[in-house]
């Protein structure tokens, strides 16, 4: 593994590979399948087998999505040495495209392997989210028309990391899904758009030079922030939405969560370039902690 790493020895391959992994965007994978698993829970149909391999499941396509976004990003040319986030492995000569390329496809082949045990235990429609989801994991920078490129990848990503990924986790589990797990599941779903219109706010100047016009690429940077203000919103008006349903009030928890967001918006406001990074990185503070505090309230 060592002969893929830069030379000179500044980074080690546990660097590298953790660098491609991205563990800040790992909260969108992650909160989705604890906030369904929670709703289980809730309505005394938790199974912990099925929870956990979809833990793995979620974060796996997570992981792969991120991988391959190294790959088609660098053969597009949107990584360059202009890049304001952090180092692109790939872009940078730490890891070779040919290595991504075969840990890409393991990790897939590996991530639908696993899922073939929630399909057997849910059936035919854990089969066709799991064979979409892996195909939004390329599709996403990958083919003829990426999304990523297309501006609709906030749409895509509200879908599959919330409304799939909590519906898909709740499902494995009770073989059923109702309007108030899909409610409960706006709100990852929104904090997941955040996460990436913050990434894609920094981005704009470069992205719009390589043709890659995601969502503040085309709306701006302004109206982007406008639309993280009404996400976030969404996220916290969620849990009330659940308790009308029938869940406990103590979902309503997350609101503790709150003066952590508030400081995001504002910071968000302050902030261009490379100081938005922090932003990202809080944005999925916020998520995990309201995820948290979302799920362990529905237990009560």
């Amino acid at each position: 593994m060592s002969s893929n790493v830069s030379p000179g020895g500044a980074v080690t391959p546990f660097q590298a590979w953790m660098l491609a992994i991205r563990p800040k965007t790992l909260p969108a994978g992650a909160m989705p399948v604890v906030l369904g698993s929670a709703l289980a829970a809730a309505d005394g149909k938790f199974r912990l087998l099925p929870a956990f391999v979809a833990l793995v499941c979620a974060l796996g396509i997570q992981v792969a999505t991120n991988f391959i976004n190294e790959i088609y990003d660098f053969r597009k040319g949107a990584d360059t040495s202009d890049r304001l986030g952090p180092t692109r492995t790939v872009a940078a000569g730490i890891i070779s495209e040919g290595v991504m390329i075969r840990v890409s496809a393991g990790l897939l082949i590996g991530v639908f392997m696993l899922g073939m045990y929630l399909v057997y235990v849910a059936g035919w429609p854990i089969f066709l989210i799991g064979v979409l989801s892996l195909l939004f994991a390329w599709a996403y920078t990958g083919g003829p028309w990426p999304i990523a490129y297309s501006g609709l990848g906030d749409i895509f990503v509200f879908v599959f990391f919330g409304l799939v990924a909590v519906g898909g986790t709740y499902y494995v589990q009770a073989f059923s899904l109702d309007f108030p797990v899909l409610f409960a599941a706006a709100a990852p779903g929104a904090f997941s758009v955040n996460i990436l219109l913050v990434n894609n706010i920094r981005d704009i100047a470069t992205d719009r030079t390589v043709g890659k016009m995601t969502l503040p690429a085309r709306i701006g940077g302004e109206n982007a922030r406008r639309l993280y203000v009404l996400l976030t919103a969404l996220a916290y008006l969620m849990p009330v939405v659940v308790w009308l349903n029938g869940y406990s009030a103590w979902g309503m928890l997350s609101v503790l969560s709150f003066p952590l967001a508030y400081g995001m918006i504002r910071k968000l406001y302050a902030s261009e370039g490379k100081d938005l990074n922090g932003v990202l990185a809080g944005t999925g503070k916020v998520m995990t902690i309201h995820g948290i505090l979302f799920s362990l309230g529905l237990l009560f």
